[in-house]
Formats: structure tokens, C-alpha cells, sequence
């Protein structure tokens, strides 16, 4: 083993320790590792290194309730040595590192080669670090050289070509020998990372005490993928106010006793982010459902999206211009239903392949959906087309019918206030059902209601009932398939997830919450 992976893996073990084990100070406010990342890192992740109080008490159960482990961070610890030692170059965890570890640790990711990671540790005791250093610099079997640069020693070689020194209070690994040089040159002219507006400000908005915070330029990742985002999608997001070649995101993980949460907050870099509650459409979805999904604004989106396709036309179909004029002649005023339309709410329901199916159901204002259903219906009578069937009852709508749908129809139903576009009949019927008083919704699920309480404030946008999707997952899935047989006892801890969003001025931020049993 070279100096370089014992470090990555040192690095990775005392970072699942944190997020799994409950390593982490209770306050990350006094950190500093950012200020050896050069400026303008588009990837930068940082954790907690040392545990305390509650924060670890937390993840201890948290990690029990997973894996069945009482001390995750040690048996990681025993795996490193172990991998260590195997290949001819052994470390003593806590003769060799605890000694020196200091409270926090980091990992970078710098423009134009974001396979190649950096690390930074924060050490207590720089003296024992060298010797650290020093120790694995002579087991190690690919030759390493002394160097020195602006004052700073480190080592330089190995397979990789790594770069290892101490700098200041901190053990800093690069990939090559540039990359520690700026290191060096951001923490003595400190123009750093740390120093960016954009970093402090993204930083900011996260809450303190977390036991892993990952922060990405989302601009500056897209530009460097040769800005590979839909243009119809980047003019979604600006009719929205959000410019994503200047927004930002902090992702952020926290245990608790019975749950861990993932928050999420970015900097939009548009005037105001997108507000909207769908929460109540999503208690009102049929309570059978195993993963729900809703948003508010629906219909501001669908007109985004008809305005650009009738602006565009359909190569070889429509003309530019003609979309919703010739369909407004047959009876189909697309704006107007377009203006109706609120929210939009989209479930599943079924634990095998056969009884699989679900629905996307949209609220609507006034009879404008139920009317231009109807024409639709009207429409398809008159041109007889094959596979298509009108529904009867109380319902207006149609199912269509085909051997590339499957063993289900595609189904369009409506009535008031209502549409629901679905995969087979009854799910789809279930969602104009549901929120009537008559079926089951999501919100007399007992799970449901414990991933609303989960969420506090937040609105729920998303939920997935755990035992429900294992079965389906289990039922899908060949028993032949490895990864998920390995997968599945940690799953089987899942209660539900949870998932909302809100937002404050310009910072749109979103909560992930996984449920334990």
C-alpha cells in the first residue's frame, strides 16, 4: 500500500466513522480546513472528526438501528488496519493517529480534474504528524523525495505521485506536486476558499454542528461539463428567476436517535426562489401508495412548456405557431387549461409487476379540465381510433390500449377540480377518489403522519413508505442480484422517507429525511 491510499483511506474511514458512528464536535463553527483550499475548488466536503454529547449518542443508535453495530467507527478503524497490514504496510490507528487527530477533516475536488481528491486534517499535534509521515514514507515500497517549498517540508512520489506535508496545523495530500504548492499559496496569502463570498455565504446558510457538509459551484461544474444542460430546462429555471450558471448548494447530514436527515440549501442566484405548498395534494393521494410525490405551480410549468413547443413546433407534424390554434379549432383551448391547472401530485401503488400502476393527479380551478377532456373524448369517437375506449360512470375520460403498455391501459379521467393521467384503471380512478372522504389517503397512514411530524416545519413535498417499496423492490428484484441481498438487511431498518422544501428570499432549501425503525 502507497503513502497516498493509507491516507485516502484514513481519510474515508474517519469520514464514514462521523456520518455513521456519531464522530463530530457539537460546534463546526471554529473550523479552518477551508482555508487551505485554493480558491475557486468547485468540490469541497468536510467533516467532523471528533464525537460528543448528543451528537454521538444519536448516531450510536442511529448506526445500531442500521447496521447492528454498536461502534461502527471502530470497526472501520480494524478494516483499514487490517487492508494495511495486508499489504505489507501496517498502521496503528490509535498508536499512530488518535494522538495527533485534531477536530476536523476534509476532502477537495479542484477545477478541471474532479477525479482527483485532495485531503486536509486537522492535527493537534504537528510533531506527531510528521512522524506519521515519516513512518509510512519508509514502509512504503514506492520511493518518495524530500522537498520543501516556501518554507513548508513534504514528501513527493509514490505511484500517484502524491504530495505530503504538514502545513501549519493541518496534515494536507495532494495529487501531484502543483496542487499542494496552492494549497500553501492559499493559506499564506489567504486567498482561499474560505475567502470566496459565494463559499461563506453557501457555508452560512447551513445549520452549525453537522457531521458532514458538502458544498459544490454548481456554475462552475456546469461550465466545466461543457454546460451539458437541457436549453429547455435552463429556460424553465430562468423563467423561475434561478440562473444555475451562478448557483450554489450546501448538502448536510445529521443524525438522530431514530431517524438521519440529509438537508439541502442553494443559493438560486435569481431574485426570489420558487415558493408553493403541495402538501395537502400529496395527503389527499390514495393511502396505498408506496412512494408519493407533489408540487405546487404546476401550471405555470406546463405553460412554460406548451408556449416553447408551439413556439418550436413538432419537426415534420406541426408548423411553428399552429399547436395550440389548430387544437383550439378541434375544441382544446391549451391555454386556458393550462390556466386552470394548480398543483400536480404523482403516486404508485403495487408490491409485484402485475398489480404495479400509479397515477399523475392534477388539481384544477373552475371546469376547464373536465370540459377539455370531454372534447378529447368527442375528438377520439369521431376518428375511431383503434385501442381507444370511452369510460363510463361517473367519470369523463378514456383508456387506451396497446401491446407496448403492457398488460394495463393508459387512462385520462376527470371531474372536478380534478385530472388524473395513470397507468391502469383503477389507480387511476383511486386518484380522483382519493381527498372525497370516501378512500384511504396517505394522511391516515400512520408512517405518513410520523414523516410530517419528522419534517417540523417544513413542508412535505415527497414520502415513500419503506416496508412497502422493500417488498416491491423484493418481488422485482432476482434473488440472483449480489448487491442487493447485501443491501437488504440495512434496508429493512427504512421506516419511511421524507422529503420537503421551502423557502427564504433567495436560499431554497429541502430536507431528506430517512425514518428508522
Amino acid at each position: 500500500m502507497k503513502l497516498r491510499p493509507v491516507l485516502v483511506l484514513f481519510a474515508a474511514a474517519v469520514a464514514s466513522a462521523a456520518i455513521a458512528a456519531g464522530c463530530g464536535s457539537d460546534d463546526s463553527s471554529g473550523s479552518k480546513v477551508a482555508e487551505l483550499a485554493p480558491a475557486g475548488v468547485p468540490i469541497f466536503a468536510e467533516a467532523a472528526l471528533q464525537p460528543s454529547g448528543e451528537l454521538k449518542s444519536n448516531t450510536d443508535a442511529a448506526a445500531q438501528k442500521i447496521a447492528g453495530v454498536d461502534d461502527l467507527g471502530a470497526l472501520i478503524v480494524e478494516e483499514l488496519e487490517s487492508s494495511a497490514s495486508k499489504d505489507g504496510e501496517p498502521v496503528d490507528f490509535e498508536g499512530e493517529v488518535e494522538p495527533w487527530l485534531g477536530e476536523h477533516g476534509a476532502a477537495y475536488w479542484d477545477s478541471g480534474d474532479t477525479d482527483a481528491s485532495n485531503l486536509i486534517v486537522e492535527t493537534d499535534d504537528a510533531d506527531l504528524t510528521q512522524e506519521f509521515i515519516d513512518h509510512q514514507v519508509e514502509q512504503s515500497q514506492e520511493p518518495y523525495e524530500s522537498k520543501s517549498y516556501e518554507g513548508v517540508d513534504y514528501v513527493f512520489g509514490g505511484e500517484d505521485e502524491s504530495a505530503v506535508g504538514v502545513v501549519g496545523d493541518f496534515l494536507l495530500a495532494t495529487r501531484g506536486e502543483g496542487r499542494f504548492k496552492q494549497a500553501v499559496d492559499a493559506s499564506e496569502s489567504g486567498e482561499s476558499l474560505a475567502a470566496e463570498d459565494t463559499f461563506a455565504k453557501a457555508i452560512g446558510a447551513a445549520s452549525e454542528g453537522n457531521l458532514l457538509d458538502v458544498y459544490l459551484d454548481v456554475g462552475k461544474l456546469l461550465e466545466e461539463s461543457d454546460d451539458q444542460i437541457d436549453p429547455q430546462a435552463r429556460q424553465i429555471l430562468r423563467n423561475a428567476g434561478i440562473d444555475p450558471s451562478e448557483a450554489t448548494a450546501v448538502a448536510s447530514i445529521v443524525p438522530g436517535s431514530d431517524q438521519v436527515t440529509v438537508e439541502f440549501s442553494s443559493d438560486l442566484a435569481g431574485q426570489e426562489a420558487p415558493t408553493g405548498d403541495a402538501s395537502e395534494l400529496l395527503g389527499e393521494l390514495p393511502g396505498n401508495a408506496f412512494a408519493a410525490f407533489a408540487v405546487s405551480g404546476f401550471g405555470n410549468q406546463v405553460k412554460q412548456a406548451i408556449d416553447a413547443l408551439d413556439e418550436e413546433g413538432i419537426p415534420d407534424t406541426v408548423p411553428p405557431g399552429q399547436l395550440k390554434k389548430g387544437l383550439k379549432q378541434l375544441g382544446i383551448d391549451l391555454e386556458k387549461l393550462s390556466g386552470s391547472l394548480q398543483d400536480a401530485g404523482v403516486f404508485a401503488v403495487g408490491g409485484n409487476e402485475k398489480s404495479l400502476g400509479g397515477a399523475l393527479v392534477l388539481t384544477t380551478s373552475g371546469s376547464q379540465a373536465v370540459a377539455t377532456v370531454d372534447n378529447i373524448v368527442k375528438l377520439l369517437r369521431s376518428v375511431n381510433v383503434s385501442g381507444v375506449s370511452v369510460l363510463g360512470g361517473n367519470y369523463s375520460g378514456f383508456s387506451v390500449r396497446s401491446d407496448d403498455l403492457g398488460d394495463k391501459p393508459l387512462v385520462v379521467a376527470a371531474k372536478e377540480g380534478r385530472i388524473a393521467i395513470g397507468y391502469g384503471t383503477a389507480p387511476t380512478l383511486s386518484g380522483l377518489a382519493s381527498g372525497s372522504g370516501k378512500a384511504k389517503t396517505l394522511s391516515e397512514n400512520a408512517a405518513y403522519d410520523d414523516a410530517v411530524a419528522a419534517l417540523g416545519d417544513t413542508p412535505i413535498g415527497g414520502f415513500a413508505d419503506g416496508p412497502a417499496a422493500l417488498r416491491l423492490a423484493d418481488a422485482l428484484i432476482p434473488k440472483s442480484d449480489g448487491d442487493f441481498k447485501k443491501a437488504k438487511p440495512y434496508l429493512k431498518s427504512i421506516r419511511f422517507l421524507a422529503l420537503g422544501s421551502a423557502t427564504q428570499d433567495e436560499l431554497a432549501t429541502a430536507k431528506l429525511i430517512i425514518g428508522l425503525k
